[in-house]
């Protein structure tokens, strides 16, 4: 690529991005966020004491958090294990091409995949990491051969098997 287009390139990216808005919150919106994240199934009279709000301005704040799209919803924590999906793996995957088509591919794969939990395009060496919950390690050994491994662009896989999570604040 010419150093010009590719100036050109990053001056369109950059100015995208500026265009893009930080939202603030105040200390009351960053209350109710905190409080939500912890317990989305926390009545709005409970919520609206623990923030200090009448119920009905807390109601109005926490609908317009959603009207504006930063609670975009709320999530049960499930203990996966007493589902049948105790395994947990975390998946490095490298791509044999990296055109836009193939990375589209992968992902329409793995939105199909019952087992990925999480699909993350990242930078590095490889261009996905996957959270993946499976029943056993047989149930995952199948998944690794039979799904993942079949994917036509897939050209490296690096597998990181859960023992414990110490700390995990997913909701």
């Amino acid at each position: 690529m010419e150093p010009t287009l590719w100036h050109e390139i990053a001056n369109m990216r950059m100015n995208a991005l500026s265009l893009q808005v930080m939202t603030t919150l105040d200390s009351i919106a960053e209350r109710i966020v905190q409080e939500l994240s912890r317990d989305g199934r926390l009545s709005n009279t409970a919520l609206a004491d623990r923030v200090g709000l009448s119920p009905s301005a807390c109601l109005r704040r926490v609908q317009e958090l959603e009207r504006r799209g930063i609670i975009t919803g709320y999530r049960a924590v499930l203990d996966r294990s007493k589902l049948g999906g105790g395994f947990v793996a975390y998946i490095g995957v490298g791509l044999s091409a990296h055109s836009k088509a193939a990375q589209e591919a992968f992902e329409r794969a793995i939105s199909r995949a019952p087992e990925v939990q999480e699909c993350h395009n990242i930078t590095g060496t490889i261009e996905y990491l996957l959270r993946v919950e499976c029943a056993d390690i047989a149930s995952y050994k199948l998944f690794h051969t039979d799904m993942l491994g079949a994917l036509p662009h897939v050209n490296s896989i690096t597998s990181y098997v859960v023992m414990g999570s110490p700390k995990d604040e997913r909701a």
